[in-house]
């Protein structure tokens, strides 16, 4: 009997996984995002989309969204949720962990938001697995020569 060799993922497929592990706890009812920030191949800090801490999720009161019928990609302020980009900032703000130089892996590509915090966090590069129709935000990656990388995995 032949053993199968054993296929070891990439890094990008390792961090991209993880991702999709951080998504699954997103309580938004819309999309489930997950994101991962990297430095010198080593997890600094995850998030997922959701509430705040403290505030009912989404998923326990319904999507504000959903009832306002708000389209994608509009008016990001009427939203209960904190994008998962932004959670990985914020909590590797709070826990003191330096992202400046770091890469982001995100299931999906950053709206002009989470854009504007990426490029003042110093994240250098953005992998992403699914797009998202935000012209702004591609406009400002580009002009702060932030890489964004589509990953076909």
């Amino acid at each position: 009997m032949t053993e199968q060799p054993f296929k070891r993922p990439s890094w990008h497929e390792y961090f991209m996984g993880i991702c999709d592990l951080v998504a699954l706890r997103s309580t938004c009812t819309r999309r489930k995002v997950g994101a991962v920030l990297v430095k010198e191949k080593r997890i600094l800090c995850s998030g997922y989309n959701g509430a705040p801490s403290k505030v009912p999720h989404c998923s326990e009161t319904g999507c504000l969204r959903a009832r306002l019928n708000v389209p994608s990609g509009e008016k990001h302020e009427l939203c209960r949720g904190v994008h998962a980009e932004q959670n990985a900032i914020i909590q590797a703000a709070y826990h003191g962990i330096r992202v400046n130089g770091s890469y982001l892996y995100c299931t999906n590509q950053p709206c002009s938001i989470c854009a504007k915090m990426i490029i003042n966090a110093g994240i250098r590069i953005v992998y992403y697995k699914d797009g998202y129709d935000d012209p702004l935000a591609l406009d400002m990656f580009d002009k702060a020569r932030v890489e964004l990388v589509r990953l076909e995995l």
